[in-house]
């Protein structure tokens, strides 16, 4: 059985009975990252300012006076703030890595929680870096039939078809530990090669 894992390799397996789980940590985002949250941080400071600033001029505003901008604008500013504290605590949110359950009729995958991503240029994703989906599917041995190895331009991607839906394993983990997990999991459930 192809259970010795590559070299110098994050995946860990821990044997449960007959079953096994495979853990294959996300990656860890770089400094900057770390950085722009700490810059958040202090940003809030001045936010809070503002907000508080604004709350008592509408308070001590005489009616008509301007209020309705500065209602406006407050609320503007709050809905700011509000984006900020979400991406603090996505920022420093810890991740949670892809669990492979390998049991006796197939496999369950837990894609795990990624750790935060600064949007890229002309890629603005904030939304859903902000909100990561973590996906719990049962694949059975029949669906493990469609179980793929896909050459990419720039990376490999190791797939599995369940139902209508494609599901990506291993995203966190590197073409040589696709290729590893790839043959585990061919050897493990009797799998056929692609022709």
């Amino acid at each position: 059985m192809a259970t010795q894992r590559p070299e110098n390799s994050s995946i860990s397996i821990a044997t449960n009975g007959r079953e096994q789980v495979v853990s294959i940590p996300y990656p860890k985002p770089p400094t900057a990252t770390y950085l722009a949250g700490v810059f958040v941080v202090f940003w809030l400071g001045g936010w809070a300012m503002g907000e508080v600033a604004a709350l008592h001029q509408i308070m001590t505003m005489p009616v008509g006076g301007g209020t309705a901008f500065l209602v406006f604008w407050l609320c503007a500013w709050s809905i700011g703030g509000l984006f900020a504290l979400l991406t603090i605590r996505r920022i420093f949110q810890r991740s949670a890595p892809e669990l492979l359950k390998l049991e006796a009729a197939g496999l369950a995958y837990d894609s795990g929680v990624p750790p935060f991503r600064m949007p890229m240029y002309r890629t603005f994703a904030a939304w859903s870096s902000l909100f990561p989906k973590r996906s719990l599917i049962k694949i059975d041995r029949a669906q493990l039939v469609s179980l793929r190895l896909r050459e990419g331009d720039t990376r490999s991607r190791l797939t599995v078809d369940a139902g209508a839906q494609r599901v990506e394993l291993a995203s966190a983990a590197t073409d040589v530990e696709r290729e590893w997990l790839f043959k585990l999991l061919s050897e493990r459930y009797s799998l056929a090669a692609p022709q």
